[in-house]
């Protein structure tokens, strides 16, 4: 089975055959690239080529040099194993200051540069990807844990969004207009917000890097960018193409490090950064933000999600479980568009739930160098986070009806996991789970339904599987920026991505999510003859 990444073809272009069919959850994991013993999906070597050619100890990328960081090197491991996988450069504020200087100098430089070399450049960015496609799909896999059908298809995705702002980067907005008076003419322009501060989740680490670079990069802007250290590698190998493409030193600066707080925090008190952009936790984005209001600094936040999961008694109920293996299985349920909490219809809650427990019985979980469906949860920290969530359910008397069985060893892991019986109240549903449980609540009324579904501080994403008009209806009464209609993925590069309540502000995709770089201007032109 294949389980798409976070969003339209895994995130990308959602029937680009080179990501797979969305549509058909299970048509691509067995199609014999998966099933290899390599571990860089290509040709059944170990990986380590991969990983060497980063020179991950000097991964420190400021004004175009890779060099050491201040703080010595931190381990990266392979959460399938337990194993360290390379020492990275470990930066700290002073690596921060250091590529500030570098991106504050490039700037305006960068900033003129014409828009349509701008996109040239990001064209090529994305080609180099594609090139590079099995190599960063085995770095992913490796760092992250996902298998490696999950983590081609987020190259593809990420790759998308270099290929979106290369043709958004030519597409100028603005406006001009007469005075109401009379007199004078006004002209509405946009210029780059300026050096901006781009700090990036583990779950997908080369598409949250490219969803905030393309843009920000399009715009004018010169970036710092601080990736999670879980998953730091994979930014150093797009950091790598961003440069073989041509793009001028010091545009992009990357400072991987263990110091995320004294990193970000020496970003946001510099005053030539203009720009935050986060994605991660929503108690850790509100701490950004009360440093940004310290210097009224743009922001961008993409934080938590509790993704409702809405199956009417007029779903189809054969598309409803396709949508559900991807909406919580993608990524092991590491995402925070993932499907957190399933409310089904009491007239077909047991036609669901045996379906779904079919599929979940039958995935498999393991390394992704062993072909699997699912790899391991990021860290023991969430494996222990997701293990008190099931036992505090199941201890309040929530059943467990179907599991996938897991592999013996080191890693990792987690059995995917359907629940029923939950009560509507359980931590189970209230919080984000962040893994492979699909808890299952029923209800009757619109109303009774509307009220679980809301009762949320979040509201990023939602999938509603119901006849059309129905589903329509449900959808725009739901408190989320994102909702599926019959369908399991919300993502596209050429949509706004975001949520509402206390899941975030801003979006990022389509031409809003340029928008996020950008400051208007306007000037008024005075046109009177005073001759």
């Amino acid at each position: 089975m294949t389980l798409l990444v976070d969003g339209a073809a895994a995130d990308g272009p959602a029937e680009d055959p080179s990501t797979g069919d969305p549509s058909r959850p299970d048509s691509s994991a067995r199609d014999g690239r998966d099933g290899r013993d390599g571990r860089d999906g290509r040709d059944g070597r170990d990986c380590r080529d991969c990983l060497d050619a980063l020179d991950p100890a000097n991964g420190v990328l400021v004004g175009g040099l890779w060099r050491p960081g201040s703080a010595g090197l931190f381990a990266v491991e392979d959460p399938a194993t337990r194993a360290v996988l390379a020492e990275v450069a470990d930066g700290d504020p002073t690596d921060a200051i250091a590529a500030v200087d570098a991106a504050a100098e490039r700037l305006p430089a960068w900033a003129a540069v014409p828009p349509r070399t701008r996109g040239d450049l990001l064209g090529r960015v994305r080609d180099l990807m594609l090139r590079d496609a099995d190599r960063l799909a085995a770095v992913i896999a490796l760092e992250n844990g996902k298998s490696l059908a999950d983590a081609r298809s987020e190259v593809g995705y990420a790759a998308e969004f270099f290929r979106w702002y290369a043709e958004e980067a030519v597409r100028p907005h603005g406006d001009y207009g007469i005075s109401p008076a009379g007199g004078t003419r006004t002209v509405v322009t946009h210029r780059p917000v300026g050096v901006a501060a781009l700090v990036t989740p583990w779950n997908f680490p080369a598409a949250m890097a490219t969803r905030k670079i393309a843009p920000a990069l399009a715009a004018g802007c010169t970036v710092v960018l601080k990736p999670a250290a879980e998953t730091p590698l994979t930014a150093l190998a797009i950091g790598r193409l961003i440069a073989e493409a041509g793009v001028p030193d010091a545009v992009v600066n990357i400072v991987p490090g263990t110091d995320a707080a004294g990193i970000v925090t020496a970003w946001l008190t510099d005053p030539r950064v203009r720009k935050i952009s986060f994605t991660g936790s929503t108690g850790v984005g509100r701490t950004l933000l009360r440093q940004a209001a310290d210097r009224v600094i743009n922001t961008s936040m993409e934080l938590g999600g509790n993704a409702p999961f809405v199956v009417t008694a007029s779903a189809d109920l054969d598309a409803a479980v396709d949508g559900a293996m991807v909406a919580k299985f993608r990524n092991g349920g590491q995402a925070c568009t993932a499907a957190n909490r399933f409310y089904v219809h009491a007239d077909v809650a047991a036609e669901f739930t045996a379906r779904l427990g079919a599929r979940v019985e039958a995935l498999r979980v393991g390394p992704a160098a062993a072909g699997s469906d699912i790899g391991p949860l990021i860290s023991g920290k969430a494996l222990d986070g997701v293990g008190r969530l099931l036992a505090e359910a199941t201890a309040a008397g929530a059943t467990i009806t179907h599991q996938a069985p897991v592999p013996d060893g080191d890693g990792y892991f987690f059995p995917p996991t359907v629940v029923s019986g939950v009560p509507a109240d359980s931590a189970l549903v209230r919080e984000e789970i962040f893994g492979p449980i699909a808890p299952i609540v029923t209800w009757r009324a619109d109303e009774e339904l509307l009220a679980m579904v809301n009762d949320t501080e979040f509201g990023l994403a939602a999938y509603v599987y119901a006849e059309l008009g129905e589903a329509l209806r449900l959808a725009e009464r739901i408190e989320a920026g994102m909702v599926g209609v019959n369908r399991g993925l919300v993502s596209d590069p050429a949509a706004p991505f975001g949520g509402v309540k206390q899941s975030g502000i801003g979006r990022e995709g389509a031409r809003a999510g340029l928008e996020e770089y950008l400051e208007t201007q306007y000037l008024s032109i005075e046109l009177s003859d005073r001759s």
